[in-house]
């Protein structure tokens, strides 16, 4: 697959704060699936699953290309940039909710970010690695009706409908969280599948299952004030 160029990243005002979001890829799944009838890079010629990336003993990987049903879990493994380091989770995509911008109130949106539909992806993960992997963004992307990846939106304050775009401030091994990812399709399109491709290289393993409604929260977003400034949701 080739990937023409990054993430479309946009900062909106709020309030006081702003909200990044991230639109979508120019890459299709498609492209990385192959032509061949060669294993996949997830398998050795014997059938038995091999590692993609160092893990602890006794840890098995889910093998790229995978197909997995919603409430299916997976065992994944991704390098952390610029750090020699590798994250090794147990990751099941339990939900994915379509939202509407009623849910996004004290929000600053642009024209061009309402001609998007949100969507929450809700994510259960474990971490079954030795890296701490604390503060860092959830590795995960959705899949729009064109087959294109779309990257996590995130927040500089407290968004009470979805608020987990990255992990808690200390993620160690056997540390669990349930996530809460939002994404933008562009186009007023739909997501509908959950996606987990760290790499272009990567053979993604895909989610699918009944797309949800999301339902209004009992409270409404909190408005970001000054002590929220520089925190993300």
């Amino acid at each position: 697959m080739t990937r023409r160029h990054g993430p479309v990243r946009r900062t909106l005002s709020g309030p006081a704060v702003g909200l990044v979001l991230g639109l979508a890829l120019t890459s299709t799944l498609a492209a990385c699936s192959g032509d061949d009838d060669e294993p996949g890079s997830g398998e050795s010629s014997a059938g038995a699953a091999s590692p993609y990336l160092p893990v602890p003993d006794g840890v098995e990987l889910t093998p790229q290309g995978s197909e997995l049903a919603l409430g299916d879990r997976a065992t994944v493994a991704y390098e952390l940039n610029q750090v020699d380091q590798v994250a090794v989770v147990d990751m099941t995509v339990t939900r994915i909710d379509k939202a509407t911008f009623k849910l996004f109130e004290g929000w600053k949106l642009s024209d061009e970010t309402k001609s998007t539909t949100p969507y929450f992806v809700h994510v259960d993960i474990t971490n079954v690695g030795d890296t701490d992997l604390g503060r860092r963004p959830v590795s995960l992307y959705a899949v729009d009706g064109d087959n294109t990846l779309v990257e996590a939106s995130t927040f500089q304050s407290v968004f009470k409908p979805c608020d987990g775009a990255v992990y808690p401030k200390k993620f160690g091994n056997g540390a669990s969280t349930k996530a809460c990812l939002v994404y933008l399709a562009p186009d007023h399109g739909e997501v509908t599948a959950a996606s987990f491709r760290p790499t272009e290289a990567f053979n993604p393993i895909v989610w699918t299952g009944e797309i949800t409604t999301a339902e209004p929260t009992t409270e409404p977003s909190k408005k970001p004030g000054k002590k929220d400034q520089g925190k993300q949701g």
